[in-house]
Parts: C-alpha cells; sequence; structure tokens
C-alpha cells in the first residue's frame, strides 16, 4: 500500500510518500524535496526507562550513495563516524522535536533521518526536519506536533524561501526556522542562523515573511496526518500522593529559596545538594514510619519508591519557585536585575609563546581561546556527503569535567562539544578576512576553564580577543550573549539577560545572539516550552543587542582592534607570482627540486595553478632564500639585462650560455667579438664564466646573447 502526498514550495514539489518499507518501526515515510529524499523512521521502546531526563536520541544518517560518491578511507570505503554536518542536522533535529514530547513520558524514543537522494540543491537538513515530524505525527508515540521548518535566505536585499546552495552563496542570511501552530499564531520552537551583520529588526521582518509558509506546511502535515496517523498510546501520570506531597512542602518551606539564592555557583549547589539529602532521609523516615520528630502519624506505610516521587517534587517545587520569583517580582536566584550582565574581565596575550589568546570572564563562566596561525597547506580537508573542499578557518570547542567540578572520563568532542564549537565558528567566519588579504590558515580553540551559564557565547568574545591578540585584521568586534525566558500559564512572560545555572536549566528558553556593533552575526534559539511569539522574540532580541553593546564596550577597553604586527613566534607568509608556464620547473621531476629547496630552508611551499607561490617560514630569511631560489629557477630573461653566465656548450656557429638555473641562451659566433671570429673556441671555452647581454628572445621563448667587455 502507498500513499503520496504533495505540496509546490519556493518553485519545487515537496512530496510525502506513506508506504510500508520500515514496516517494523513506530512510523516511516519518504519525504522528497526536488531529487533530495529522506527515509525517516521513529522507534518507541516498549518499557519504561527509569531515568531523571526523557530518553531521545536522534541519528541523521548521511549516505555517501546518496551524492553518488565513493568516499572514506582507502582501505575501509564506507561511512563511519558521522562527519560534523551531519552532527549538526542530528542536533538541529533534537533540538526542535524534543520540548513536544509529554513531560512523563519515558519510553525510549529514536528518530532516525536517513538521506537516500542529494541533489546538490536543496539542503538534507530541512527535509530531515520535516521528516522527522510527520514520522512521529502519522506514529502511536505521544508527541505534540506537527513542526514546520524552512530556511529563509536574502539576495539583493529580497527574502528567499529555501534558497538552494548556489543562492546561498549570494546571500547575506541563511535562518532556519521551526515553529508550531497554537491558539490561531505560529510558534517558533528553533532557530538557527548565520547572518553578515543583520539588524534586529530584519530578523523580526523575515520571521513575519516566514509566517503563511511555516501555516502552509503545518496543514500540509495536518492532512496526511489525518489520514495516515495511528492513535497515540495514552502516556501515564505519576501517580500522586497528596499526603506525601504536603509533608514534603511543609518540610521544605523556606529551606529551598535559602538554598537556590545564592550568587556563588558552587555555594547554591552545596546547599541544593545538602537539601537533597535531607529531604530523602525525610522522605525515607516517612516511609519507614519515622520517629515522632520526623514522621507524620497519618503516614506509618511507605516504599522505597517514595523517594522517586519526592526528587520529582523537589524539582517541580525548584521550577514552581524560580517561576514565580522572576514573574512576580522580578527576582533572580543571584539577585541581579533582569536585564543585568554578571561581573566581565577580559585578557589577552596570557599565553608567552602562541600566536594570540584571549581570556573572558563573566561570572563564574570563564572561557580561555588560543589562536594558531598556519601555512596555506594546513587547510582542514572536507570529505563528506554534501561538501568536500578545505577549510582554513576553524573554531573547536572543549568542554573538559573540571570547568564543572566534576570527574568524568574524557572521551574526545561529542556532540554538544561539535555543535557549540560549529556555532561559534559560523559566528565568526563573515569577520575573518579573506585568503587574499590574509593568507592564512587560522584555528582556534576555546578552552572551557568553568562554565556557569552560556559557554559558547563567551567562547565568541574569547575568540574574537584571540584573533585581534595575534594580530588577524577582522572586519570587527564581536561579542555573544544568551538570553533566557520565564512564563507561565497565562501567557505573562520576563526576559532574562546572562542567564546561568538554575535560569538556565529551569528556564523556558535559551536565547544565544552573537554579534558586532553593526548588528547579528548568529543566533541560536532552542526552547523547554512548545515556543515563543513574536512579542517574546522582539524583546529578547532588544535585549540581547542591549547587553552586546555593553559587552563590547568593556572588550574594546582591553583590546579596541587588531594588533598592527603578528606575533613573533607566527609564521611569516611571502608571496611571489611567477609565470604558471614555469610551475613545472620548480616542482622539478618527481618534485625532485621542490623538495630540495624545502629541504634546504626548512620552509612550507603552495603553488596555486595561477602561479601564485606562498612561501610559509617561522624565519622571514629562510623564506627570502627560498624565494630567492624560486625567482632564479624561473627568472624570465627581458632584453638589456645583464648576467655572468656559464659556457655549457659550444658549436661551430656559436656557444651555448647558462644565464640562470634552467635557462639558457646562445651567442652567435657573430656576437662573439666586434671582429670576425673564426672559431668559437678562440674566444670561449666550456666552463667560462662570461659576461653577456640579451639582445633577443625569439616567438618561441629563445635567448639570443651577446658577448660584453669585461
Amino acid at each position: 500500500m502507498k500513499n503520496k502526498f504533495k505540496l509546490e514550495l519556493a518553485g519545487r514539489e515537496l512530496s510525502v510518500e506513506v508506504r510500508n518499507l520500515a514496516e517494523q518501526a513506530n512510523g516511516s515515510l519518504l519525504v522528497s524535496y526536488g531529487d533530495t529524499l529522506i527515509l525517516a523512521t521513529c522507534v518507541m521502546a516498549g518499557q519504561r526507562r527509569e531515568v531523571d531526563f526523557f530518553p531521545l536520541t536522534v541519528d541523521y544518517e548521511e549516505r555517501f550513495y546518496a551524492a553518488g560518491k565513493i568516499l572514506g578511507s582507502r582501505y575501509l570505503r564506507r561511512e563511519s563516524r558521522p562527519a560534523d554536518e551531519a552532527i549538526l542536522t542530528s542536533r538541529l533535529i533534537d533540538r526542535t522535536i524534543r520540548p513536544l514530547f509529554p513531560e512523563h513520558f519515558s519510553k525510549e524514543v529514536q528518530v532516525v533521518a536517513t538521506c537516500l537522494s542529494w541533489d546538490r540543491e536543496n539542503d538534507p537538513d530541512i527535509v530531515g526536519l520535516l521528516g522527522a515530524s510527520l514520522a512521529l505525527a502519522i506514529s502511536d508515540i505521544p508527541w505534540s506536533g506537527p513542526i514546520a521548518a524552512l530556511r529563509i535566505g536574502r539576495i539583493d536585499n529580497e527574502f528567499v524561501l529555501n534558497p538552494t546552495y548556489e543562492k546561498r552563496e549570494k546571500s547575506d542570511l541563511d535562518l532556519v526556522l521551526t515553529g508550531i501552530y497554537q491558539n490561531d499564531d505560529i510558534l517558533i520552537n528553533m532557530i538557527e542562523a548565520e547572518a553578515q551583520e543583520l539588524s534586529e529588526e530584519l530578523i523580526l521582518t523575515a520571521f513575519q515573511f516566514a509566517k503563511p509558509y511555516l501555516k502552509k506546511i503545518i496543514d500540509f502535515q495536518n492532512q496526511i496526518v489525518e489520514k495516515e496517523g495511528k492513535e497515540k498510546i495514552p502516556v501515564e501520570s505519576p501517580a500522586s500522593d497528596s499526603e506525601l506531597e504536603k509533608e514534603i512542602k511543609e518540610f521544605l518551606d523556606d529551606k529551598l529559596e535559602k538554598a537556590l539564592y545564592v550568587s556563588d555557583k558552587s555555594g547554591r549547589m552545596n546547599k541544593t545538594n545538602e537539601l537533597k539529602e535531607k529531604l530523602s532521609s525525610f522522605t525515607r523516615a516517612l516511609a519507614k514510619g519515622g520517629d515522632e520528630a520526623t514522621a507524620s502519624s497519618t503516614i506509618q506505610e511507605r516504599h522505597p519508591e517514595k523517594l522517586k516521587y519526592a526528587r520529582e517534587l523537589f524539582e517541580k517545587e525548584v521550577n514552581r519557585l524560580i517561576h514565580e520569583n522572576i514573574l512576580k517580582s522580578e527576582k533572580r536566584p543571584d539577585l541581579r536585575k533582569l536585564d543585568q550582565l554578571r561581573e566581565i574581565s577580559c585578557e589577552v596575550g596570557l599565553l608567552p609563546r602562541t600566536h594570540g589568546s584571549g581570556l573572558f570572564c563573566r561570572g563564574q563562566t570563564k572561557t580561555l581561546s588560543i589562536l594558531t596561525l598556519g601555512a596555506p597547506s594546513d587547510v582542514k580537508l572536507l570529505e563528506g556527503m554534501e561538501i568536500s573542499g578545505k577549510k582554513r578557518f576553524m573554531h573547536h570547542y572543549n568542554f573538559p569535567p573540571y570547568s564543572t567540578g566534576e570527574v568524568k572520563p574524557m572521551r574526545g568532542p561529542g556532540r554538544r562539544d561539535i555543535g557549540h564549537g560549529m556555532l561559534v565558528e559560523k559566528a565568526l567566519l563573515p569577520l575573518v578576512p579573506s585568503f587574499d588579504e590574509f593568507p592564512y590558515t587560522i584555528r582556534v580553540v576555546s578552552e572551557i576553564l568553568s562554565s556557569n551559564g552560556s559557554t559558547s557565547m563567551a567562547s565568541v568574545s574569547s575568540a574574537v580577543l584571540a584573533l585581534m591578540d595575534a594580530g588577524v585584521p577582522i572586519k570587527a568586534p564581536a561579542a555573544g550573549i544568551s538570553i533566557g525566558l520565564a512564563t507561565d500559564e497565562k501567557g505573562n512572560y520576563k526576559i532574562l539577560t546572562d542567564i546561568q545555572g538554575p535560569e538556565d536549566h529551569y528556564g523556558d528558553m535559551d536565547f544565544k545572539v552573537a554579534g558586532t556593533r553593526k548588528g547579528i552575526i548568529a543566533i541560536q534559539m532552542d526552547v523547554k516550552i512548545k515556543g515563543i511569539n513574536q512579542d517574546i522574540l522582539k524583546d529578547a532580541l532588544i535585549q540581547a543587542k542591549k547587553a552586546r553593546l555593553e559587552i563590547l564596550d568593556l572588550m574594546e577597553k582591553v583590546l579596541p582592534k587588531s594588533r598592527n604586527q603578528l606575533s613573533p613566534f607566527a609564521p611569516r607568509i611571502l608571496t611571489l607570482q611567477i609565470n604558471p608556464e614555469k610551475i613545472r620547473e620548480v616542482v622539478g621531476p618527481g618534485g625532485k627540486i621542490i623538495n630540495e629547496i624545502i629541504k634546504e630552508t626548512g620552509v612550507a611551499i603552495d603553488i596555486q595553478p595561477t602561479g601564485l607561490i606562498y612561501i610559509t617560514s617561522e624565519k622571514e630569511e629562510t623564506a627570502k632564500k627560498a624565494i630567492d631560489w624560486i625567482k632564479n629557477i624561473t627568472h624570465e630573461a627581458k632584453v638589456g639585462e645583464v648576467f655572468q653566465g656559464k659556457v655549457k656548450r659550444i658549436f661551430a656557429f656559436g656557444a651555448m650560455v647558462e644565464i640562470f638555473p634552467n635557462q639558457e641562451g646562445l651567442i652567435h659566433i657573430s656576437q662573439l667579438a666586434p671582429y670576425r671570429v673564426e672559431r668559437v673556441e678562440d674566444v670561449v671555452k666550456i666552463g667560462d664564466i662570461v659576461p653577456v647581454e640579451v639582445i633577443g628572445i625569439d616567438e618561441q621563448g629563445r635567448v639570443n646573447l651577446r658577448l660584453k667587455k669585461s
């Protein structure tokens, strides 16, 4: 059985095919846009997991055959570890669908979106988002979708819906929006954006442009769900225990607020954990009957599972207390005002031998970014389904366990590290000078030294400081900030600047914005509620701009612009333009000549097909030595130039003289002397060093010389 549904969107066909291919999954279908096709599936485990988080796994799978490629290790030739782009797409889908699962649902769910065909025009991420939405929506898995997803670009000041890869290259905006339809309005529940210093007003206008298309996509999905959807399984709410709940609330009383409302993170955690332990002891006493001092006479028989109920109630009370205090009295856990930043400090040049370093501290969040400059050949080689090529600017993010005071195994970057690192990289990319302006490979590493809210946005600031400290001529300084949200069921809300600790964990939104004084360069938004409306979006953007400008003021007091000179420890790159036809002479047979130059001088040499050569060396003198060597190899003689040449061969009609490496010229017998010469050997012999002048170059590039008087 096969049912097909179609929707025209931005001049292309969005097609959904529901057929029994992955028949053992709870929900599955094929979604295509153009010739990009995704198989989306979702599976729910049979048993509940006893965990304090929702066990959702999202995997976006690239298949090289989708692009007609055979890639991977030469000895493996198959897909292995997901590429960074695939991991980012997995996170994109996860962040979108996660808030729409029921609160008490704890059966494990896995969503897999596999790209089976890629047309090189339409990005699979949007198709994967729509596929995940529809697979869940038609399944029996409890989920409050569907969600709509689309991409907005801007070319020549005009918004473009779902631009192709080619059009995205010309766009100054790459905005991915997802939304749901609720109460006759579109609510946004995820944003991912890169921008070329665009205004807050323009982002709001882009949302207005997107709203009718988001509604159209949701209506299309609802039609499919109406025909293909299964009945959702019921979600069991946890059993309530009004007597125990009353006892616990009385026990907590004002203790909870005293534990939570502490400015220092470690002090807050210690007091909160201590209160949790006391609550556990209290609950055990209640469950076992306890003594008169700790146990209520009305509660005599309890079971160990009551501890889980107590822990859940504790979390619920924390969430209620934080929301109520913010909404009713604008009271934050560390007692700051709603739009107030934590204390900020910055430093540059901390590390003596690195090419650039920047430290950014905001409260207890502290990030150290280190920059390294490399040769053009140090680029990262990209080999994936979507992207093959070279990458000259990289940002990597490390989140060691000591940053949160924990002991954990260190097993390399996880999805979160890759996601945060790429967010900062995309934010900074518009500010990095072009290769023609600054022909270095640039790598920035952000080490998270201490974490208490929004380390990714702190990394934007520390990375910018490192770039400027290294002397990289960036377009403008930039900073990042994370904006939070507290809402209630009546629609009341408060926007929070610079969220940390419990505001991040229990809050309703994490809205990250990075930008310069001129405008926005990146946005990433996640929510724990179903979505936000336009008013919240507008207020969040306004508050983010205010905070960003305050941070930039403080950063620019430390280092207002990029240093005029590179670090003495940074490599120097010198350039030389040669005739492209001479490249083979520089390389030599089997690379003999170029390898000899590298061995003797210790430089790195990168040759472009245009004949432009980059010489990279830690010492400028060795770079100049290599340039002189190459100049001698590739020098093209000009009429009137004089050389000290070496006689290499003698003929009856003249002598061949080497005027520089691999370049010879002929002295005709008539040009050996101002008088008639009978035999060439009467004037010059093989091995003689003689002064010669170039008197002509014929159409075939042959050089004619005459002997000059010494």
